[in-house]
C-alpha cells in the first residue's frame, strides 16, 4: 500500500518548483536583455565619439532616450527611422537655414549655403518640401553645388538658384555694368559650375610728375678747347598728370593718361664749352626726343621750343648711334622732351613703337 506524502513534504515540493520557475524566468529575462541591448557610437555636432549602451529600436528612439533634440536644418545619419543595430555609428550634424538669404520679392525662395559638408549635401539634395514643415512645396527642387570665386576668394556653396544672377544676389552681390562676371548673369546654373565675380572700378587721379631739365651747350672761342663753364643751373619742372586708373578687386591693373598740364616749366642748364679744333657745330643739347604724326609739311622735319625755323639739326640716338638731319619748322614739345621729330625722321633712328629715345642735338 503506497505511503501518502505528508502536508509538510507537499509544501516543500511546491516551494522548490516555484523557485525553479523564478530562476528560469530571470535567466530568460537576462538572455532577452542581452539580446536586445546594443552598443552604438554617437557623434553630435562634430564632437568626440561616445559609446552608448541602449535598448532603443531605432535611431530616433536613441536620440529621444539621450535627450538629443533634432531641429530644422539638422542632419541625422542614418535617418531617424533606421533600425538600430549593435556597433552602428550615428552622426548628428547641426545645420542652420539662417545662412539662406532671401532676395527681392521676385526672387523669394532662392537660398544659398556656404561650406556645406557631406551630410548637408545629402539634405540639400532632398526635395524642397522636406526642408520645411509646411505641407506643400516650399521652393524649387532644383538644388546644385557650385564653386564661386568672389574677388579672388573661393566659396563652395549649395543653392537652388536657377541662374548666375540669382546665385550672386542670394550672396548679397549686385554687380554693376563695370564688374566682371563669368559666365554671364543670365547663364543657367548647373551642378558643379564655377562662377567668378571681380569688382571693377575706375578712379581719376591727379599726380604731380617732375619734368627733368635738359642741358643746352654753346661752343665758344673765349674758352680753351674742352673747358666748361656753367652759365645757369637747370631746374626740374612740375606737371600735373590726370589719369584714369582701373581697379580690379581694389588693385590697380592699368591706367590711361587723360591730360597733362605743366604748372612749372623746367629750366634748362646753360653752359659754355671751349670749341675743339674739329668742332663745327654752334650748339648741342641732350634729352628725350619723341615723334608726332601731324607735323606740318612732310619729310625730315621737327619741332623745337626755341631754335629758329630753318635750323638744320643733327639728331643722334645715344642708344644705337643712328643719326638723322632735320629742319626745324614747328614749336614744341612742352613738358620735358627737347624735340619732336616727324614720324619719318624718328623712324631713321629708332622704331616708332619705342615712342621716346634719348638723343643729342647738334646744330
Amino acid at each position: 500500500m503506497p505511503v501518502r506524502p505528508t502536508r509538510v513534504r507537499r509544501l516543500r515540493a511546491r516551494k522548490a518548483m516555484g523557485n525553479a520557475v523564478l530562476v528560469g524566468a530571470l535567466v530568460a529575462a537576462g538572455v532577452t536583455y542581452v539580446a536586445i541591448q546594443k552598443t552604438v557610437t554617437l557623434v553630435v555636432d562634430r564632437g568626440r565619439p561616445e559609446a552608448v549602451r541602449t535598448m532603443s529600436a531605432s535611431v530616433g528612439e536613441l536620440l529621444d532616450a539621450e535627450g538629443i533634440l533634432v531641429g530644422l536644418g539638422d542632419v541625422v545619419t542614418p535617418s531617424q527611422q533606421t533600425s538600430l543595430a549593435d556597433g552602428m555609428t550615428v552622426v548628428v550634424e547641426r545645420g542652420s537655414l539662417a545662412g539662406m538669404t532671401s532676395l527681392s520679392p521676385e526672387d523669394v525662395g532662392v537660398w544659398v549655403m556656404e561650406g556645406a559638408t557631406a551630410p548637408l549635401l545629402m539634405l540639400a539634395s532632398r526635395p524642397a518640401e522636406n526642408w520645411f514643415s509646411a505641407g506643400g512645396p516650399a521652393g524649387s527642387p532644383h538644388v546644385v553645388t557650385a564653386s564661386v570665386v568672389v574677388q579672388g576668394k573661393d566659396h563652395d556653396v549649395v543653392t537652388n538658384a536657377d541662374t548666375v544672377r540669382e546665385l550672386l544676389s542670394a550672396m548679397g552681390i549686385d554687380p554693376d555694368r563695370d564688374d566682371r562676371v563669368l559666365p554671364s548673369l543670365k547663364t543657367p546654373l548647373h551642378d558643379q559650375d564655377r562662377v567668378s565675380y571681380d569688382r571693377v572700378a575706375f578712379r581719376v587721379r591727379n599726380v604731380r610728375v617732375p619734368i627733368p631739365y635738359t642741358t643746352y651747350t654753346k661752343y665758344t672761342d673765349t674758352l680753351d678747347p674742352g673747358e666748361l663753364e656753367i652759365v645757369r643751373q637747370g631746374v626740374d619742372g612740375v606737371m600735373i598728370e590726370r589719369t584714369r586708373v582701373k581697379l580690379v578687386n581694389g588693385r590697380s591693373v592699368g591706367s590711361v593718361v587723360l591730360s597733362r598740364t605743366v604748372v612749372q616749366e623746367a629750366v634748362a642748364t646753360q653752359r659754355l664749352m671751349g670749341r675743339e679744333e674739329a668742332a663745327a657745330s654752334h650748339g648741342s643739347q641732350v634729352g628725350d626726343a619723341s615723334w608726332y604724326s601731324f607735323a606740318p609739311g612732310s619729310g625730315l622735319t621737327a619741332a623745337h621750343p626755341w631754335l629758329p625755323f630753318g635750323t638744320v639739326v643733327t639728331v643722334t640716338n645715344l642708344a644705337n648711334g643712328n643719326t638723322v638731319q632735320v629742319v626745324i619748322n614747328d614749336r614744341g614739345p612742352f613738358g620735358g622732351r627737347i624735340i619732336d621729330l616727324s614720324n619719318e625722321a624718328f623712324a631713321r633712328i629708332a622704331p616708332l613703337s619705342q615712342g621716346v629715345a634719348q638723343v643729342r642735338l647738334a646744330w
